[in-house]
């Protein structure tokens, strides 16, 4: 029997209280190195916040995180990022004034010692130039460079996100709703991105098309009122009672399946 990867990302008892209501509560996750893990649940499970907490965007009311074996707990959102974790967000937060070219030259340039000093020189900003037409390139973007992202489409935004979240080059990438809002055809190219990108790193999702899930996941964590209902391949967890139960209240497991293809 071959060893169990390391740990990449891991949380011990992690809590999260908003005046008195508990949004995460006790959650242990072990999320294997090289794999990509889904966090899935529904609306209102904590799935959100949980990613707030492992990327210092909250502070835990109570608990450890630790990337590789390092605690990161409490750390702000840049300092958990010079740890090696860069996320992308459910909604855009792109500069619609920037080109798709300097919005990847910017976070090349953030990862590489020049820092937000980008305005002093655009000799320095420009080193970066071919890493950014090389990332845009991976993600599908090659020829809309100098486009400014807010005349983008949707789904070319958040193909945009991507090529910026990797040019953190993180060993942990989280990815909140990657494929929301977008079409079949988006769909497919996201997903096909994200399997191009796993390589060399690990990627925790969270995401509510269910064949998304079971395209990319290797490993399913379902939350329910903040807590972790149950955990496993997706193959088993789709077919987990306690899953049934939280998604479709008293409808037929028959049902259930369905809804989580």
């Amino acid at each position: 029997m071959s060893p169990s990867p390391p740990a990449a990302l891991q949380t011990f008892g992690l809590c999260k209280d908003f005046r008195g209501f508990r949004a995460v509560d006790g959650v242990d996750l072990t999320v294997a190195e090289g794999s990509v893990h889904a966090l899935v649940g529904p609306n209102g499970a904590g799935k959100t916040t949980l990613f707030n907490l492992l990327t210092g965007f909250l502070r835990p009311t109570a608990g450890r995180i630790e990337v590789a074996g390092s605690d990161i707990t409490g750390l702000p959102p840049d300092r958990v990022a010079r740890r090696g974790v860069a996320r992308s967000f459910q909604i855009t937060s792109l500069f619609d004034q920037l080109s798709a070219r300097e919005h990847v030259e910017l976070a090349l340039a953030s990862g590489g010692g020049l820092g937000w000093r980008f305005w002093r020189s655009d000799r320095l900003l420009g080193r970066h130039r071919a890493g950014a037409l090389d990332l845009l390139d991976r993600v599908g973007l090659a020829g809309v460079e100098a486009a400014l992202a807010g005349t983008l489409p949707y789904g070319r935004k958040r193909a945009l996100e991507l090529a910026i979240a990797l040019a953190l080059d993180p060993r942990v990438l989280l990815l909140d709703e990657p494929t929301a809002g977008m079409g079949a055809e988006d769909v497919e190219r996201t997903v096909e991105l994200v399997r191009q990108v796993r390589g060399g790193r690990t990627v925790v999702l969270v995401e509510h098309n269910m064949s998304v899930v079971a395209d990319l996941a290797d490993r399913v964590t379902v939350l329910q009122a903040g807590t972790v209902l149950v955990e496993g391949p997706y193959a088993e967890v789709r077919q987990d009672p306690r899953v049934v139960e939280a998604y479709l209240g008293s409808a037929t497991t028959g049902g259930a399946t369905d809804a989580a293809r």
